[in-house]
């Protein structure tokens, strides 16, 4: 017989300080959760249990137009997973999880929900029908840009089917358990985490909009390099159907995209900065941006992502003018 999980005998198995955290996050949450070394991990662990034929997510996420727009036939031949990102990366879009969620039980289909970027208490996908949510705990749990962690919560219903005892089984097996000292991290960020989310979705809704109203301005200096801004807050059609302002009632996440005219100048941008650090990585206090290109071989050369922090919005929106008038300043 194994022994008691609770007994916390031996560490890769559980540890008193991070199973405190799982407790705390279930609270968060909303449904049991359990944690891993990093996001990577947890998906990892989540495929390794529901074992699917075949996944739908990433390049035909790509295809899709609209939260409402057209879905690949080859969609109804995938009976497992359908995986989805709302917000996306890197450009802050949100998807509809009402929509995806009758086209996943259309399909006989777990509905597994990427939350990353839409962390409590911006938006609960499990109100919208998602099976399992998972979370880039490094990110905004974290929050502060030095620890790593990854994170699934399951649907009740599914607990009670043995989900988390089976997770809970094989991450000991696999030995993806989070470590003491970034369980101790974790409990030490999510005291602030709704202090931290609310005020970086409310910088990045108030930076999308008045950097969108300067692009538009043909007299302003980000009208000459930005062609376009994108994030969930300009959804013209999201917001006027409605399901957005239900799926997010906390704020529509503090990332979004800025797609420049030439590459050249989303390239150089970052390096006029001085409040934005240019990094790859997101959802901790400080403003980070970065050329996506640098990272992602695949990605528009044209693109900038930004992670907006806490900083005071004034000297976020002057930082960017300046970096922007430098950028035009220069041959």
């Amino acid at each position: 017989m194994p022994a008691d999980l609770n007994s916390h005998h031996y560490s890769r198995i559980s540890a008193p300080t991070t199973t405190r955290l799982e407790v705390v996050l279930t609270q968060i949450i909303g449904q049991p959760s359990i944690t891993y070394a990093s996001g990577l991990a947890a998906f990892h662990a989540l495929m390794i249990m529901l074992n699917p034929k075949k996944i739908f997510m990433d390049d035909v996420n790509t295809r899709w137009t609209s939260s409402n727009g057209w879905v690949p036939e080859m969609f109804f031949i995938l009976r497992d997973v359908l995986y989805i990102e709302t917000p996306a990366n890197p450009t802050g879009e949100a998807y509809d999880l009402g929509f995806y969620k009758k086209r996943a039980e259309a399909a006989g289909a777990y509905l597994v929900v990427d939350s990353t970027f839409g962390p409590p208490p911006l938006q609960d996908p499990f109100a919208f029908g998602a099976d399992v949510v998972l979370h880039s705990g490094t990110k905004y749990f974290g929050g502060h840009s030095d620890m790593l962690c990854g994170i699934l919560s399951v649907s009740q219903s599914h607990v009670d089917e043995g989900w988390l005892d089976q997770l809970r089984n094989e991450r000991s097996t696999i030995g993806s358990v989070m470590g003491s000292l970034e369980g101790w991290l974790g409990l030490r960020s999510i005291r602030t985490l709704q202090l931290r989310v609310e005020r970086q979705s409310a910088n990045a809704v108030a930076l999308v909009a008045w950097l969108h109203l300067l692009a538009q301005d043909e007299a302003s200096i980000a009208a000459k390099t930005i062609l376009r801004v994108t994030h969930a807050s300009l959804q013209e059609d999201a917001l006027a159907a409605g399901w957005l302002q239900k799926q997010m009632p906390g704020g529509y996440g503090p990332v979004f995209s800025i797609l420049f005219h030439e590459a050249k100048d989303a390239q150089r941008l970052p390096s006029f900065l001085h409040l934005f650090n240019h990094a790859t990585s997101l959802g901790g206090v400080e403003s980070l941006i970065e050329w996506r290109a640098m990272t992602d071989a695949g990605a528009d050369r044209r693109l900038v992502r930004v992670s907006v922090g806490v900083e005071d919005l004034r000297d976020l929106q002057n930082d960017l003018l300046q970096g922007l008038t430098s950028l035009v300043g220069q041959p």
